[in-house]
């Protein structure tokens, strides 16, 4: 004894093969011409009004898609003098910078996140001086070892 629910059982309420289920096997998409003419003349012209009209959008939205890889273009051309850095950043810090990008201050996060750099590196100035010193200081020292090994000692 097979099973109501086998594919293969006539009976079974999901086979298309069933005699009740041949009604409903109608495709939502499929418009059938055998129809009642007043009813799917309606949904027929409002289709087709809804495709016209989708099909009317898609040189504007190609326009738009266009003009956006242009500056996208542009400002990576224009950006010669910045460099790229991967820096990771808190959870908290994301959310500083997302709030900036939200509230239309800024584009986007990185560009936020290089105004705040800049801001930062400008406001420790006295520690990038002692810094720049320390490294010359540094660079003199590595020139006198190097001039010691370099010279014959008598």
């Amino acid at each position: 004894m097979s099973s109501p629910y086998d594919p293969n059982n006539p009976h079974n309420p999901h086979n298309p093969q069933n005699p009740a289920n041949q009604s409903e096997m109608i495709d939502d998409l499929m418009l059938r011409d055998d129809d009642d003419e007043t009813g799917h003349n309606a949904d027929r012209e409002r289709v087709s009004s809804s495709v016209r009209d989708i099909a009317s959008r898609i040189p504007e939205s190609l326009s738009s898609i266009g003009r956006d890889i242009s500056r996208t273009i542009e400002r990576a051309m224009s950006a010669k003098d910045d460099y790229v850095v991967a820096v990771k950043v808190s959870h908290e810090a994301q959310e500083k910078l997302e709030n900036l990008v939200q509230a239309g201050v800024f584009r986007s996060r990185a560009e936020a996140a290089a105004f705040l750099i800049d801001e930062g590196i400008k406001s420790q100035t006295a520690l990038f001086d002692r810094v720049q010193q320390k490294l010359h200081e540094i660079e003199r020292l590595r020139a006198e070892l190097r001039g010691m090994i370099n010279t014959p000692q008598s």
